[in-house]
């Protein structure tokens, strides 16, 4: 295990919440009957930094890389309590971790990647006796077939840096989220075909928001400037940052027990790849006032 990258990571989290946790406790509201009577061993910023890690350095199950720290890097923290007790306070760091992953710097460039990726919380044949995700998962289609779940949409610039991202029910319509993602940003939105709507161009429009998306077969074809035809072309950027999310972060996986445990491990993978040193990016891109060239 990289020492040195634990260290960037609690000192990352240590810094945020110092600030974050005094505002978060004015905001919550006080119950006088009820009071608290045991204390954790481990801190809040212990806990998210153990999670953000477990997506940094390989390991392919949780219980494996609690084990592996008991063991060999339990000096580095207060005191690891058991895996079992670990787990149940995972619930606690939903809220910091979320604030925490979108504080992090991001770089308004004006050239944004949209895309959608399915979120499968089990095979879709077992939807019907499936009972973690009952209440938020359905049934949807994406282009490679059905599935059962969630979908996580995205937004992402040409540096690779995850912009915003949302989480929507598996039949929820790719477009229906693009306005609450796109609220901060001004530029060009690059998307695929799935994301064709005049409605939608002509809100983004008033916004500031350019959406470009590939023609369909029966549309009739569209004078657009080059550099558009190209960037369009790299929209492999966001797919990339998906296959890594999924396959490197490991934020999909059938072995969920709750949900909170399930959106503070899609979270924890998305603040692990935001904290990356080297992301997919586009090179050779730059600006001459406010045309792109």
């Amino acid at each position: 295990m990289n020492v040195e990258k634990l260290v960037e990571i609690y000192y990352a989290v240590n810094e945020f919440l110092i600030k974050f946790m005094p505002y978060m406790e004015k905001q919550l509201l006080t119950n006088s009957k009820r009071k608290p009577t045991r204390t954790c061993s481990l801190t809040l910023s212990e806990i998210m930094t153990v999670l953000i890690a477990f997506h940094v350095i390989g390991f392919r199950n949780f219980k494996s890389y609690y084990i592996h720290l008991q063991q060999f890097h339990s000096s580095k923290f207060g005191k690891l309590v058991s895996y079992n007790r670990f787990i149940e306070l995972i619930q606690r760091t939903l809220v910091p971790l979320y604030c925490f992953t979108q504080s992090l710097s991001k770089t308004k460039t004006g050239c944004y990647f949209m895309d959608a990726t399915a979120i499968k919380v089990c095979h879709v044949k077992r939807a019907y006796t499936h009972r973690v995700f009952k209440s938020i998962a359905t049934k949807g289609k994406t282009s490679t077939g059905w599935f059962f779940g969630l979908k996580l949409h995205l937004i992402v610039n040409d540096l690779g840096e995850i912009m915003n991202f949302q989480l929507t029910t598996g039949k929820t319509n790719d477009r229906l989220p693009v306005e609450n993602l796109c609220k901060h940003f001004m530029g060009k939105m690059f998307a695929d075909k799935g994301y064709i709507s005049k409605d939608l161009f002509e809100k983004l429009i008033e916004k500031g928001a350019e959406l470009i998306t590939q023609i369909r077969k029966n549309m009739k074809n569209a004078f657009m400037p080059l550099w558009d035809k190209l960037m369009l072309r790299k929209r492999s950027i966001i797919e990339t940052i998906i296959d890594q999310l999924k396959n490197i972060s490991q934020i999909e996986h059938s072995r969920h027990r709750s949900i909170p445990n399930f959106l503070v491990n899609l979270i924890a993978g998305i603040t692990a790849y935001a904290l990356k040193e080297k992301k997919p990016s586009i090179t050779n891109i730059y600006m001459t006032g406010s045309q792109y060239v």
